[in-house]
Parts: C-alpha cells; structure tokens; sequence
C-alpha cells in the first residue's frame, strides 16, 4: 500500500483511537502480571458533571490495581464467491441498500468509525479533487507512483510529496477505484469529493489485488484489527476462518502486537484461544500450523504452535532474532523504561491527569483513572517521541486508552520475522488500524505493503477479498 514519509523508528502505537471530540474511558484490558506499582501521577480530581456520570471511574481491586475488565473469534468456510457477492447483504441481496444490516460488508465501508485520519499521500489525493476528477487523480497517481518506483530519488512524487516512501508493489488505482465507484458513485456527486475514509478503502483494494499473486507473508496488529479494544479472539472471531485459509493457500500469518509476557506463553494463548481451538478440532497439519506465528512486545517474543497439542511455545532468541536485536543492553533497556517512566508521569501531572502506571520487562506505561480525551494522551506520546533519548530502540505511542513506551517496534520485528521466514518486503502485507504519526503500525510501512483498516469488520472485508484474488491468481497471473 502507500507509504508516507520515512517513518521513525519511535513512531509507533496500537488499538483504536478515540474521536477527538470525544471522552474516552480507559478500557484497556490489565493483566494482573502486567501491573507493577499503582502510583497517580497527579492529584487530579475526577471529572464530575455529565462526563463523569457519562463515563465513571473504573473501581480499585483489592490490591490497589484497577479492577481488571472482562473480555472476550467460526468453522472455516472457503472462499469462492465473487468479488460483488461479498458486497452482497445476507438476507435481502441486495447491494449496499439502505436496509443492509449493521454487520454487513455494505455497513462496513459505509461506517466512518473513530479513526485519526493523517497520511500525507491521501491528504494530496484529496486536495487534487480540487481540480481534478476523480478517475483523473487515480490516473495521475497511478502513474507517478509507477514512475516513483522506477527512480524513488528524483520523481514527480517525490517532488510533490516530500519525504515519501517505498511502494513496494503497482496500485492500479483506476481499476480499484472503478470497482468502489460503481456502488458509491463518488464519480457522479456534483459538490462532495471523496472523504479520507473513501480514498483508502480505494487504495486497499488495489493493494489487495497487487499483493494478492506474490504474498507469501500477512501480518496483523490485533486490538482494534483482529477484534476490538480489549477482547480475545473467540470462537465466533469471524477472522478464525480466514487466517486458516490463508495458511492453507501456503501464506504464512503471524499477529504483530505490542502485547508481552516473558516466560508465559498461556497469556499469548488466551488472547487467541478461538483459533488455536479451531486448529485442534479441525486437526490441521503440523505443516499448516507451522505457518501461523505470534510476535510480541513490538518485536521482542515470537511464538510458534506446537504440531502435537497446537499450544503456543517460545521460539529461542537465537533462531531469530538479529544482531541487532542481539546488542542491547540490559542497562540500557533498563535506563530506557526509567526515563520513559518519568517522562510518562511528568506528561500526566503538566496534563493534570490521574493515571495507574504499569511497569514491564521491555515496557511501561500509563492507563488514565479518569475520562480524558484522545489529544491529551497524544500529546504525551509525541512528547516523549521528540524528547526522549535512549541507546536502544524504542516507540512510544497513544494506544487510544493508555500511552506506552515499547523496547523497540514493529519494523524491527517485521524485519526479524521476515529473516527467519525468509521472505522479501514484496511478499509480505501488514494490516492494521494504527497508521497515524502515533501509531504503532506506521513504522511498517518502511518495510512492506500495508492495509489500514478502522475496525476487525473491515480487516474480514478486505482479507475476504483478498483470498478470492488468491484462487484465482493461481490460474490468472498477476500482471504490471
């Protein structure tokens, strides 16, 4: 998919974000192993009014800790229906009608959700509808990106768009957007451009239909992708039954998550206990499960399924992690989460935030006690981004309910895990909900192709799509 300017190695973050113009209660999802010291940061009084009644404090466990929230993905089904069909509502048929219900795949591009809508490509996109049409700006752009791939130094985009990055494949944009425009006729509205939201569903699909006869390699970031803010995949995860018929369609799948348990590979388990089920009732191959891996804590576990029991194990650090990974040292990580906390409580106590600061072996954070706002927690994340100064790599970003300081980020597990698969950035397709300045997913973009979804409804859209484009690019090959 696009790929912004070269993102920093710092930029990174996950879950779903929060309106700007509304209050978000913290609902992060606290794993009692993950709360070190609950300390406030500030003296900050609960919010009181309507915000408070709206949204009230979470209530204190008995050991001080926030109380914990309860949290919560179906047989496997092939896939071999057309493209229009999975645009189809189940129960009337018709396509995208006002009577099409909340969970169908029309409800799903309708819905404009909570997502932060920053990307310098698409921001462009929108501004040349100015004067230009539609099909005339995915002309243009399908074009320049071709001739960007081709010489990325000195092209017209580049000269546009300073500061862009790598396509790794071609984005036909007029036929993906032939194919969208013939449902939401974005070509015959006489006064509204397309909206951001539009656009990239746009520039998915096309990034489906490149990616599609080359992938060897789908990555996830899974809050607010795979499922929502703080829940587990279930049995009924629709996505339970696409992932396996990616690893049977010979992809390798691994979750990419910011999500770190040293030493407990139960932990990793329950958070996708539907699919590690649905692989011991279906009883797959240990050659189909050997494609499916976890990496955790940005890039500092990777987890494999076991081809006995299908439980999740460690794999050893010296199967796959790489030199780089290798040199750091545990003063430094230490120093590194000491000065992201202090930074963390300074930021809340200037914002005036009452927070509970959870404290890891590769990262530390802070999970507000009070209702706030998504640019309070923003700011703090893109303070400690231009501020902070360590000797290991890091990433601080706004997860939407909290803010984290991770040892490290996903680029640099992308690039471990890519090594140990051996598979080039051509081959791989990384989805994710968090592609903003502070997000987690955007440093990805340095290294692969992506998909940049709003929610788990879009994430099963998109793969729905991109699975029918893989049966049948075994017969009808790709061509630029």
């Amino acid at each position: 998919m696009l790929h912004r300017a070269h993102a920093k190695a710092t930029r990174v973050n996950s879950g779903r974000q929060c309106a700007a113009e509304r209050s978000c209660v913290p609902r992060r999802v606290l794993p009692a192993h993950r709360v070190r010291d609950v300390a406030l940061a500030s003296a900050a009084p609960a919010a009181t009014g309507a915000a408070s009644q709206a949204a009230p404090v979470p209530a204190a466990a008995a050991n001080g800790a926030p109380a914990l929230i309860p949290v919560t993905g179906g047989p496997v089904a092939e896939v071999n229906i057309g493209y229009w069909e999975l645009l189809n509502t189940a129960e009337s048929g018709e396509v995208f009608s006002q009577r099409a219900r909340s969970a169908s795949d029309a409800a799903v591009l309708r819905r404009k959700g909570h997502l932060k809508e920053q990307d310098r490509l698409i921001d462009f996109m929108r501004r040349m509808h100015e004067t230009h049409t539609c099909e005339e700006v995915m002309l243009k752009m399908e074009r320049w990106i071709a001739e960007h791939r081709q010489d990325p130094k000195r092209s017209r985009l580049r000269r546009l768009i300073p500061g862009i990055g790598i396509f790794f494949t071609p984005l036909k944009l007029v036929e993906a957007f032939r194919e969208y425009d013939a449902f939401f006729a974005l070509s015959r509205r006489k006064y509204i451009p397309p909206n951001f939201a539009e656009l990239r569903h746009v520039v998915n699909i096309a990034q489906v239909h490149a990616s599609a006869d080359s992938l060897k390699l789908i990555t996830f970031d899974a809050d607010g992708t795979l499922y929502a803010d703080g829940a587990h995949m279930e049995q009924d995860n629709q996505m339970i039954a696409h992932i396996i018929n990616l690893m049977r369609s010979n992809v390798q799948v691994a979750i990419v998550t910011a999500a770190g348990y040293p030493g407990e590979p139960e932990k990793f388990e329950k958070r996708v206990m539907g699919l590690l089920e649905a692989f011991r009732k279906l009883k797959l191959s240990p050659e189909v499960t050997s494609r499916f891996h976890i990496m955790g804590g940005e890039c500092n576990y990777l987890l494999r399924v076991r081809p006995d029991d299908k439980r999740l194990e460690f794999v050893p650090d010296n199967e796959w992690k790489t030199a780089t990974m290798k040199s750091w040292k545990e003063e430094d990580i230490v120093a590194l989460l000491d000065e992201g906390e202090a930074m963390l409580q300074e930021g809340a106590k200037r914002l005036n935030l009452a927070v509970n600061i959870i404290r890891k072996n590769r990262a530390v954070g802070i999970v507000p006690t009070q209702p706030t706002i998504y640019e309070v927690l923003e700011d703090i994340a893109l303070t400690i981004q231009t501020q902070l100064v360590a000797k290991v790599p890091f990433c601080a970003f706004n997860g939407g309910n909290d803010v984290f300081v991770d040892v490290g980020n996903k680029l640099l597990g992308l690039e471990a895990l890519m090594r140990y698969l051996q598979v080039a950035p051509p081959e791989v397709l990384h989805v994710g909900d968090r592609f903003t300045d502070s997000g987690n997913d955007v440093a990805t973009r340095d290294i692969c192709s992506v998909l940049w979804v709003a929610n788990p409804e879009e994430t099963g859209f998109f793969i729905k799509m991109l699975l029918k484009d893989i049966r049948k690019s075994r017969w009808q090959p790709y061509i630029e």
